[in-house]
């Protein structure tokens, strides 16, 4: 069989896109890089937002128009939109060959013979892969080591689709990691839904520290970077070991969401605004020359007008190197749906259009002192990647004064620097 895939969303998607992929080829099917003239296109959905689900929408009619020049035989649907709006799929989609949800990925093989809807549920326990493959490029990779979560967030959607927080076990994830490095791999990515967990339901607390102690052993592995980590777990402890060595990125992404504490508190977040500050000076004074990358939303429901002044300000203030900026989105089903003093569209996407205005004079900021200084780069081709300040997929890319191998990680001067667009000369 002869099989391509379209994987939206998040990278922990592009994980599961990545292994139900992988037992397909390990089971002697066909990768097709390009669609046309695939048996099976597999669609992996994102559903956390609107505009996740409206590019879902598109692609899924984008597919289906495949089918019907001929292209490609069937249609097949997966992830989170199936999870949450199987019933409006199969309305507004009737020609989708088959619809299953993430709890069937593991039984790939086995479904794609079937149509209709196939429903599973979640596995309970998260399991080493039979066989690990990359989407994206082959020095770069994502590692997922957990999936679900426990933090209830009132705005957020993924403890229902991706169910409780669940961690894979060390020596799974190191087993893994090994493999990647084996294959070439330079850069891994450790990602969840809150890295910072990891371990608490393995191991009776989190253990995102040893597994980071563990990984560092092999020596194969060059580079790791941290991602999604939730502010109040973020330690000393994990700060001084990204401060201990340079084969961790000095860099992580803490999803603050807020800084106001009224908001904060409707959120449901765990933390307050003084906690969030603490944590930040924490980790710019441990590892002076940190990545800090962060998440907003505007307009939550109960958001004053001091509410964003205040988180304003703080962006003023704290110079993230990188940053996402979200009008709230009422979705179905969270705690935040039925809120009283809903936010107008009009007055969010003004709030949003103002905060990233705010860091946009911050990144003026940033590149002043970035200009002449020496930075750890990692090339994605010949004469563009990234620094260390710059995750792959998420964040900004670089461009190279002089072409260099690809993948390789070497130190690079910046020679210029505008907004995100920034060039660097390789030094020796």
């Amino acid at each position: 069989m002869k099989f391509s895939v379209i994987s939206l969303g998040c990278p922990k998607n592009l994980t599961n896109t990545e292994e139900f992929s992988a037992r397909l080829i390990g089971k002697g099917h066909e990768l097709l890089l390009d669609p046309q003239g695939a048996d099976v296109l597999i669609i992996n959905t994102c559903g956390f937002i609107a505009s996740a689900v409206q590019e879902a929408e598109d692609t899924i009619a984008y597919a289906l128009e495949l089918k019907q020049a001929g292209h490609v035989k069937k249609v097949a649907v997966t992830g989170c939109m199936v999870e949450r709006y199987k019933d409006k799929i199969l309305a507004d989609f009737p020609q989708v060959d088959l619809l299953f949800s993430i709890g069937k990925q593991e039984q790939i093989e086995k479904i794609l013979n079937k149509t209709g809807f196939v429903e599973g549920a979640l596995p309970k326990n998260l399991y080493l892969p039979e066989y690990k493959m990359s989407l994206t490029a082959p020095h770069t990779a994502y590692l997922k080591v957990a999936d679900g979560c426990n933090n209830r967030c009132a705005y957020c959607t993924i403890p229902f689709l991706r169910g409780p927080y669940r961690s894979k076990p060390i020596e799974d994830i190191v087993r893994e990691a090994d493999l990647m490095a084996e294959n070439g791999v330079k850069e891994i990515s450790l990602i969840a839904q809150d890295t910072t967990s990891y371990g608490q339901d393995l191991y009776g607390k989190p253990q995102l520290v040893e597994l980071l102690q563990k990984l560092l052993k092999n020596r194969q592995i060059k580079r790791l970077r941290i991602m999604y980590g939730y502010p109040h777990r973020v330690s000393e402890e994990l700060a001084d070991l990204i401060a201990s060595t340079a084969r961790i990125f000095h860099y992580i992404d803490i999803p603050l969401q807020h800084i106001a504490d009224p908001v904060l508190k409707r959120m449901n977040r765990h933390c307050d605004g003084a906690q969030i500050r603490r944590t930040l000076d924490m980790l710019k004074k441990r590892v002076p020359d940190i990545s800090l990358r962060t998440n907003f939303i505007v307009g939550f429901p109960g958001e004053t007008e001091a509410d964003f002044k205040e988180l304003q300000q703080f962006v003023h203030d704290y110079e993230f190197d990188n940053m996402g900026v979200f009008e709230y989105f009422r979705e179905q089903g969270t705690a935040a749906h039925d809120l009283d003093h809903q936010v107008s569209q009009k007055i969010k996407h003004e709030r949003r259009v103002q905060l990233e205005e705010t860091q946009s004079r911050v990144i003026d900021r940033v590149n002043k002192k970035l200009k002449g200084t020496v930075l750890e780069a990692i090339a994605d081709g010949p004469t563009f990647g990234r620094t260390y300040k710059d995750a792959p997929d998420i964040d900004g890319q670089v461009s190279f004064t002089k072409p260099v191998k690809t993948g390789s990680i070497f130190k690079a001067r910046v020679v210029k620097a505008e907004g995100y667009k920034r060039t660097l000369e390789p030094v020796k």
